[in-house]
């Protein structure tokens, strides 16, 4: 098998789909636009052709019914994948999602297994407005019986994807616009990269040091772990060597590899691009705190995420409240008291 392809994410979450709904026909997808279209973010492309409409349905625009028809087939032993369009619409389908999918299997005693996956993209940058540019992953990390992933590579896309279907819970699966590969709109093309042809799975609750360093940690998910990474080359230039941590996965979490990484470079940056108010930056700052007796920080936590207001319209207000790769740079260099070093003293 060619281990060498260079995939898009939305190429790589397709290619997880069709690899699962070839392995097991109780595997089937819908959504709005998910058919014909490929759904608006290219994650479900090619798969009509290959399945056709009983198992790639394109529904109405009527999120409730459909993601609570995905709950149904899935209690009567199915395992369906729908796609929320965007995840800021999860206010019409909230009662579908929190109050049946997340918590029938507990109130069943655990004889109604609902596995589920629930597609939806998320993240600004390309001025789509404060009702299409939200995160919001921390606001279902915060509900119990609900998995949330969030890749920000086609690597672990397709690994983590794979793992989801398979997963006899209901599985939150979001994907940020600004990572998929899009080529009507930029990203940030790290987010491409080699996806073997074969099935593999990703474990969740791993985490992933993407760059190792001992000067400063840099915690983050989604397309801001890609951000950080580019923060963090350009910190190496100046001396500054930072640990990149991909959470991959917020429920569950690996919070032991955050404890690790900090023991060892007692600096901790938090990059979020969900609101900055009760949510990732807070929850892992806790972490942190509650562990003190076996880390010792050199200097306090710094927090980067959006400020607590609706995701402006404006390009340049746009790109103010979202951090950037120089907002990454900036914060860690503050944590080391503002240290340059030349690339001869590093």
């Amino acid at each position: 098998m060619n281990t060498n392809r260079i995939l898009t994410m939305a190429q790589a979450i397709s290619e997880a789909m069709a690899q699962e709904m070839t392995r097991n026909p109780d595997v089937f997808v819908m959504g709005e636009d998910i058919g014909s279209y490929g759904g608006i973010f290219g994650a479900t492309g090619g798969l009509l052709d290959k399945f056709g409409k009983d198992r790639v349905m394109d529904t109405p625009i009527s999120e409730t019914a459909f993601i609570g028809a995905a709950t149904g087939a899935a209690a009567a032993g199915l395992r369906p994948i729908v796609e929320l369009m965007f995840v800021d619409f999860f206010g019409v389908c909230m009662d579908q999602i929190y109050n049946h999918l997340a918590k029938n299997t507990y109130m069943s005693g655990g004889h109604v297994k609902l596995p589920v996956v629930l597609t939806t993209a998320i993240g600004g940058g390309y001025s789509d407005a404060a009702q299409h540019s939200q995160c919001l992953y921390a606001t279902f990390a915060h509900m119990p019986g609900l998995k949330i992933v969030v890749p920000s590579n086609a690597y672990d896309a397709k690994g983590l994807m794979i793992q989801a279907i398979r997963d006899d819970n209901p599985v939150m699966f979001m994907y940020h616009k600004g990572i998929m590969g899009l080529p009507w709109m930029s990203y940030l093309t790290g987010s491409s990269n080699a996806v073997p042809e074969d099935i593999y799975t990703i474990e969740f609750g791993q985490a992933k040091v993407m760059k190792e360093g001992n000067d400063v940690t840099i915690v983050s998910i989604s397309q801001m772990a890609q951000k950080a990474l580019l923060a963090a080359n350009e910190l190496a230039e100046q001396g500054i060597h930072a640990e990149v941590i991909d959470l991959r996965t917020l429920v569950p979490m690996d919070s032991e590899s955050v404890l690790k990484s900090v023991r060892k470079t007692g600096r901790l940056l938090i990059a979020d691009e969900d609101y900055l108010g009760f949510g990732l930056t807070v929850e892992i700052s806790a972490l942190i705190a509650e562990n003190l007796d076996s880390v010792h920080l050199k200097a306090p936590i710094k927090r980067l995420a959006v400020p607590n207001v609706p995701i402006p319209y404006s390009r340049p207000l746009e790109q103010f409240v979202i951090p950037q790769v120089q907002n990454l740079v900036t914060a860690a260099r503050a944590l080391m008291g503002g240290r340059v070093m030349s690339k001869a003293a590093a």
